[in-house]
């Protein structure tokens, strides 16, 4: 398993454990992280689980492909190091990624 940390935008952590293949916002929605609502259930066609990427871990995550940098635009706040988390993929390299959840989503 795959340790992930999010941190919600009044600073609880929520850490879990996930499985590698599946994605950061399902992780997110199975453990009731707050602040992630994933309304299109991770088709990457909104912007509700929009999350910053620790700055640590930006080059391991990696940047957005077209259709995900075109939701962001949607996106409440976004910056340099926002992802929609539907798009990040666990994988044994990603053991210990933190992200921290927006104080709304767009």
């Amino acid at each position: 398993m795959t340790k992930l940390t999010f941190i919600a935008h009044d600073g609880t952590h929520f850490d879990v454990d996930a499985e590698n293949g599946s994605t950061v916002m399902e992780n997110a929605i199975r453990n009731a992280v707050p602040g992630i609502e994933a309304e299109c259930g991770g088709a990457c066609a909104c912007a509700t689980c929009h999350v910053y990427v620790d700055e640590a871990w930006t080059e391991e995550v990696g940047e957005p492909e077209a259709m995900e940098e075109d939701m962001l635009d949607f996106a409440y706040d976004v910056q340099p190091n926002s992802r929609l988390s539907c798009q990040i993929k666990v994988r044994d390299a990603l053991d210990g990624l933190v992200v921290r959840v927006p104080a709304r989503q767009g």
